[in-house]
């Protein structure tokens, strides 16, 4: 099960009380110790024995990095995780409260929660059923012996456990962001990428994966299962070859392509879109947005040309492999082996509080487990958290708070030297219409009619994917709700999505990211920069090309959006440069709008502090001055390490490079940093102005 809305997820932070900065003096003395160091900085963890203009990132956390061990549980660490650990905990204890009270079938939000982390925490039902809660699965897909009742199953993929060739969303339409539209888009790889089926370096995976399908087959019975894994892997390396990359898929142009039912039949005929579309509950739409146009035609002669019990097997196994973490150890043991040690690294399974938190509440917390592509109760558990723990005061603070960063990007646009009068009006024009929201939605999402019981796991994981996907279904042909979030309040994320919307949920305000009582300029380089990181998402690569009401259209003159390329090519021949591991290279076509977005992020951070000193000094504190301060702040937020096999799956499938590029990347295209830091020619990182990157 897919979550059918998908915003840009981007990644940390903002604080709970910066705006509160402008109202007292930079001199001022906390009122409060510090989560890290004297003043905001682990200055511990440092390594100064680095020069600054080598490695910027160990120079600030190399002492840490060296110190740190990750934990077993974990593919990686930071210090975005250990505030996820505190997240982590407090749901714990408000969920076995709230289990302790719950009934075997409760009608109140708090006992909802309760009575479905209590089905998650009770093992020893769970390995008694076996694979029993898979029977009416298991039952449908040797019945569906022919290619249009496969494809009925494929429909199934966001209300159940059934895996899809290609993936169903509802989102806003870019093109009339007055209303919804259904997007469908290329899918069916149970690896994390295409290059893992086609890259050699992957082979090793390949075939883990591989042992893997045929172990979930076994565990179900199925028949001939080593030579239906080698059918099923053949398949997936089939779709992967006709897929599309993911840098392509990060062109908003092109993966924008409205067409009727009819249109899309004739597009890609082999597969039964009629069947697949009444089995999503979408049976009468007459119109869609496919993804990755040229790639549906292969991908739907491929199912065609596909025998029945290659499909079949397929399907099982895609079934058995999205409800593993609900079945008996037999089924979670041999997914963890596979998908969080063998892909990433990660040593031991999180201990079963830890699980079931993630499965009632949704998103992994940074943890790997991406319990969001399931049902479950987020947006219940998101309305009693923040009840507890993010005061309606908290949400005004921010609210001026990011005002403060947005009147830095507005005084930066004004002075651009590169874009013509006409265009930079429509840039402002964009500016002005974004909507912040924090720390939750302003409407609840009502679960009243949701039937939760306390000895049925997978039975209330499949009622909750149900649910949340009428909701999005029952409001297509209605108008678009603005108030939307498309982000739980616990998530350890912000993003700006296609409501010309910011957000920033409760779960990311929290120290260590931001300390209320830490220096200012150490807030403004991590809270402000992330604020500053969101703002500058809506001008990125992709961004840039929705105008000031979400649509997708083309405002820029040309030779101001030429003038951009340029920088953003010089941009990504940097990144591309970087090796995470000696080998392998940041793509830096994938991580382009991350990458701009940091850049812009770190450059308003340290507009914005300057203007809050209004032209007064700053004093000296840890032995450094204000602004130095400021990229010292960042590159703490990014301090943290990861495995090895963690980093080569990120850089072939996440848009984010990896932390250290995400502090050396930046700083080497800010000019102010060279004199800050005394770096010259000759340092590693070191840029020569003209080919210093300057965009925002």
């Amino acid at each position: 099960m897919k979550t059918p809305t998908a915003p840009r997820l981007i990644v940390i932070l903002v604080g709970l009380a910066l705006a509160s900065l402008a109202a007292r003096a930079e001199s001022a003395a906390p009122t409060a110790q510090p989560l890290y160091g004297e003043h905001g900085f682990d200055a511990a963890g440092a390594d100064p024995a680095t020069k600054p203009g080598d490695d910027f990132f160990r120079y600030v956390n190399g002492r840490w990095i060296d110190q740190t061990a990750i934990p077993a549980d974990k593919a990686a660490y930071s210090l975005r995780l250990a505030m996820s650990d505190l997240t982590e905990r407090r749901l714990h204890e408000m969920m076995e409260s709230n289990a302790a009270s719950a009934g075997h079938e409760p009608a109140t939000l708090e006992g909802k929660v309760g009575a479905f982390y209590k089905s998650f925490m009770d093992e020893a039902r769970i390995a008694s059923l076996g694979v029993s809660p898979l029977a009416g699965h298991l039952a449908a897909v040797r019945a569906a012996d022919t290619h249009d009742k496969l494809a009925a199953l494929m429909g199934r993929n966001n209300a159940d456990f059934e895996g899809s060739l290609f993936a169903v969303g509802i989102d806003v339409d870019v093109k009339d962001p007055k209303r919804y539209a259904v997007y469908v888009g290329q899918s069916g790889l149970g690896l994390p990428d295409r290059d893992y089926y086609l890259e050699a370096s992957f082979a090793a995976k390949k075939a883990k994966y591989e042992a893997y399908v045929a172990e979930l087959l076994r565990q179900l019975g199925w028949p001939e299962a080593e030579q239906r894994a080698k059918d099923v892997v053949a398949f997936e390396t089939a779709v992967a070859s006709a897929s599309w990359t993911r840098t392509q898929q990060r062109d908003a142009d092109a993966t924008y392509n409205a067409m009727s039912i009819a249109e899309l039949q004739a597009l890609a005929p082999g597969f039964a879109w009629q069947p697949f579309l009444e089995a999503a509950n979408l049976g009468s739409l007459s119109r869609i947005v496919v993804g990755e146009k040229s790639a549906f035609p292969k991908l739907a002669a491929l199912f065609a040309q596909t025998p029945v019990p290659t499909l079949q097997a397929w399907l099982a196994f895609t079934v058995a492999d999205n409800a593993a973490p609900f079945l008996s150890p037999s089924f979670a043991g041999a997914q963890f082996a596979l998908r969080k040690q063998a892909l990433l690294g990660q040593q031991q399974e999180a201990v079963r509080w830890k699980l079931a938190v993630h499965a009632v509440s949704g998103g992994d917390f940074g943890a790997g487990d991406h319990f969001d592509r399931f049902g479950n109760l987020g947006w219940a558990v998101g309305q009693i958290y923040t009840a507890k723990y993010f005061p309606p005061e908290a949400k005004a603070k921010i609210e001026v708070l990011v005002d403060n960063v947005k009147a830095a990007y507005r005084a930066r646009l004004e002075r651009l030297d590169w874009m013509s009068p006409a265009t930079k009006a429509e840039a402002l024009k964009k500016l002005e219409s974004y909507t912040i929201k924090v720390g939750y939605p302003d409407h609840p999402r009502d679960y009243s009619r949701l039937v939760v019981r306390d000895d049925d796991l997978v039975g209330n994981v499949i009622r909750a994917a149900s649910a949340d996907w009428a909701f999005y279904t029952g409001r297509l042909n209605g108008p678009v709700d603005r108030s939307d979030w498309g982000m739980t309040p616990q998530t350890n994320d912000a993003y700006n999505g296609s409501l010309r919307d910011i957000v920033f949920p409760a779960g990311i305000l929290l120290p260590p990211m931001f300390d209320p009582n830490a220096d200012a300029a150490y807030n403004f380089g991590a809270a402000g920069g992330v604020i500053g990181h969101e703002l500058t998402h809506g001008f990125d690569d992709q961004g840039r090309k929705y105008d000031t009401e979400g649509k997708l259209r083309d405002w820029w003159a040309p030779e101001d959006a030429k003038k951009f390329e340029v920088q953003a090519a010089k941009l990504g021949a940097q990144y591309s440069a970087f090796e995470p591991i000696p080998g392998v290279h940041v793509n830096g076509g994938l991580t382009m709008g991350e990458n701009i977005a940091d850049l812009g992020g770190l450059t308003l951070a340290l507009e914005a502090y300057r203007n809050f000193l209004h032209g007064q000094p700053a004093p000296v504190v840890d032995g450094l001055t204000g602004e130095q301060r400021v990229f010292i702040g960042w590159a703490q937020v990014w301090r943290g390490k990861a495995r090895d096999d963690f980093l080569r799956r990120q850089v072939v499938g996440d848009p984010h490079s990896p932390r250290m590029f995400r502090v050396n990347g930046v700083v080497r295209n800010i000019d102010a940093w060279y004199d800050l830091f005394h770096v010259q020619p000759g340092d590693k990182l070191y840029v020569a102005p003209a080919d210093r990157v300057r965009i925002w």
